[in-house]
């Protein structure tokens, strides 16, 4: 049955749509017997407040935002999981959307989460984002911004991270403890902070507690082109005894190529991986990892947005705890 209007209500009663207004919301000033007979009938007629009028009246909405590069990757998943469960259980809904890594869908979507006036946004950003000019618009309008994971490098703003540093110190002492001579490292796109935080803690790690181990890095996207640099590591004559892999994607890319040229982990190489911690079971041994929960970053990252919303917070930038869960690769 289609939606029953106030009109609609205020036709069968003979009474002003003003009154069935104030009678559904308890009014005072309607008595006892009118709100009776008003709910009783809007029950009978299935009728639903019209959520985007409610909207436009109070300029809110119990919506809150996540924008995220993609949704088909486990750990923005888990991440988006954690997110609406809790929302859910604070009275709000989610709106997901996706950039694809494009800095101009990223600028769209932006303009319709505005557009639906959303409470609060989660958002991880783009490879290309460098205009931070949509995202300011949306703070102009008091709509509170917490970036995650990939976070943007401008002050002002709540950010909720993994312990990126941490987690790539812990790996690369993983590596030295093992006694690895011959690292190949892969990293995610040079633009990213996220990118860039692991990156330096991983080379200083090394400088500081063992200078002799080379250490050469790519930097990569995807499991393809990770799956290319570790074939064509693999052919060199001084070739990696050890593998880095910054993320679940440079480890999947990773083990195609071991699986396709047949080694055996770890005697003939060694894989270690930071990891929302799905991929790393998958594989026999079961990859060592560091963990980085998408799960905990989601709920962590609720708790910063309903102190926003509850204006209990001053921007800060708050870190997941990495550990260290062994497997058999290293």
């Amino acid at each position: 049955m289609q939606q029953s209007t106030l009109k609609k209500l205020s036709e069968v009663l003979g009474i002003s749509i003003s009154t069935v207004s104030r009678a559904l919301k308890d009014h005072p000033d309607i008595s006892q017997s009118t709100k009776a007979k008003v709910k009783e009938l809007a029950e009978a007629l299935e009728y639903e407040p019209n959520n985007y009028a409610v909207q436009l009246r109070t300029q809110q909405s119990n919506v809150l935002g996540i924008l995220v590069p993609s949704i088909d990757n486990f750990f923005y998943d888990s991440f988006i999981a954690a997110v609406e469960e809790d929302a859910r259980m604070h009275g709000y809904s989610v709106m997901i959307m996706q950039s694809r890594d494009s800095a101009g869908l990223e600028a769209s979507n932006l303009h319709l989460f505005r557009k639906n006036r959303v409470m609060g946004l989660f958002a991880a950003v783009s490879i290309e984002t460098e205009d931070m000019t949509p995202f300011h618009k949306l703070e102009e309008l008091k709509i509170p911004v917490v970036f995650v994971d990939r976070v943007a490098e401008v002050e002002g703003y709540h950010k909720v991270c993994m312990a990126d540093a941490e987690a790539a110190r812990i790996a690369a002492e993983s590596i030295i403890k093992k006694g690895k001579k011959r690292v190949l490292a892969l990293f995610g796109h040079p633009h990213l902070s996220i990118s860039k935080t692991r990156f330096a803690s991983f080379k200083e790690t090394f400088a500081e507690q063992s200078p002799q181990t080379k250490v050469d890095v790519a930097f990569c996207e995807g499991s393809a082109e990770s799956k290319r640099i570790v074939l064509e590591a693999m052919k060199e004559k001084d070739r990696p005894d050890v593998i880095f892999c910054m993320g679940d994607l440079h480890l999947m890319g990773t083990m195609y190529a071991v699986h396709q040229l047949k080694l055996k982990v770890p005697d003939e190489i060694a894989v270690i991986s930071i990891s929302n911690g799905l991929i790393p079971t998958l594989y026999d041994p079961k990859i060592t990892y560091v963990e980085t929960s998408g799960f905990k970053l989601g709920k962590l990252a609720f708790s910063q947005m309903l102190s926003c919303l509850q204006q209990q917070t001053i921007a800060e930038e708050v870190f997941v705890e990495s550990v260290l869960v062994e497997g058999g690769s290293l």
